[in-house]
């Protein structure tokens, strides 16, 4: 599989005032690209080449830095652009993961706390990681929840958290 760059299912200007023109401009359109652009020169000639996206991060974790960190990052940063809307917010978890923070980690308004404090919250997109039973904790940029056990990566953006859950069969 060779990496691309998805389209943003939004205009560059429709977050505003919370992300502005110019920053999601830099963040998907050079950010993200270079994690697409580097990635793919990691996978070249590798065990990895023309796996899927999933396949890649599962299999290099612990093995090949460099093609985890780009193929966690690009995965990472295709939730990331679907968990931003004009008009979002909203507190609404996926059944399996609305479970398991009630039923290990004392509900959501609790774990809400807990993950705050287990990221850092003078960035904005500093990562924590959700596992069950396990308390938040705080993570590399590149972790995935398709590389682990992890029920899902939760991030803090702009006061809002935001989830990408583990794929079926991930971990």
């Amino acid at each position: 599989m060779t990496f691309t760059l998805p389209d943003l299912p939004y205009a560059h200007d429709a977050l505003a005032p919370y992300m502005s023109k110019e920053t999601l401009e830099f963040h998907h359109d050079k950010h993200h690209q270079a994690y697409v652009t580097n990635g793919n020169n990691a996978i070249k000639g590798t065990e990895f080449e023309g796996k899927s996206l999933e396949e890649i991060v599962k299999g290099s974790f612990g093995k090949n830095a460099a093609v985890f960190n780009n193929a966690g990052q690009h995965y990472n940063h295709i939730h990331f652009w679907k968990w931003m809307k004009p008009n979002g917010g909203g507190s609404k978890l996926p059944g399996r993961l609305e479970k398991k923070i009630n039923e290990d980690l004392g509900g959501f308004e609790k774990f809400k706390t807990d993950f705050a404090a287990a990221g850092d919250p003078g960035r904005t997109s500093r990562p924590s990681t959700v596992t069950c039973p396990e308390t938040p904790r705080s993570t590399p940029n590149s972790a995935s929840p398709t590389a682990s056990s992890v029920v899902a990566i939760g991030r803090w953006m702009n006061g809002a958290l935001r989830f990408i859950p583990r794929p079926p069969g991930g971990g």
